[in-house]
């Protein structure tokens, strides 16, 4: 029966071993959690460059930042500015609220061909000093079409008109 006992005893020890070990880790948790929000609007990007790669001639032109309102009042964007004529943002108009999520859509010219770097110019309630979103990339000439053959040459599906 003391064996008993002086086990049972050894089993709570170990179990409240273990709580106490986590016990910080909830607390950090909390601290966390309790961590108050920038005062004011605050714009916080996944990214603030995108690569489009090496893409072909004419191909996708758009590109998406996505950004969170991290303050605690609504963030506006009051101008979007692309570094050139081939680089056109798209964005709302509308407040986004303290916590929502919204996105700038860039349209590049795909159409010319070579090295990029171009940059957008974001105006907002955020801060004075604007903000600076960047896209690259490589565009490649498409690879030329082979020429149709002609409807009266022969070829190989093609006897000259069945004679």
């Amino acid at each position: 029966m003391k064996r008993f006992f002086l086990l049972l005893l050894l089993a709570c020890t170990v179990t409240i071993s273990v709580q106490a070990q986590t016990a910080p880790a909830a607390a950090i948790a909390i601290v966390e959690e309790a961590a108050e929000p920038v005062q004011g609007p605050e714009m916080s990007f996944e990214a603030l460059e995108i690569d489009y790669g090496t893409i072909a001639q004419d191909s996708d032109p758009y590109r998406i930042f996505k950004f969170k309102n991290t303050g605690s009042e609504a963030l506006l964007i009051t101008n979007a500015r692309g570094s050139c004529g081939c680089t056109v943002p798209s964005y709302s108009k509308a407040p986004v609220p303290a916590g929502e999520t919204s996105e700038i859509k860039v349209r590049y010219d795909t159409h010319r061909l070579g090295q990029f770097r171009k940059r957008v110019t974001l105006t907002t309630n955020a801060g004075e000093e604007p903000i600076i979103l960047t896209i690259k990339g490589l565009v490649e000439a498409k690879p030329a079409e082979p020429e149709a053959v002609p409807a009266g040459e022969q070829g190989m599906f093609n006897n000259g008109g069945g004679k």
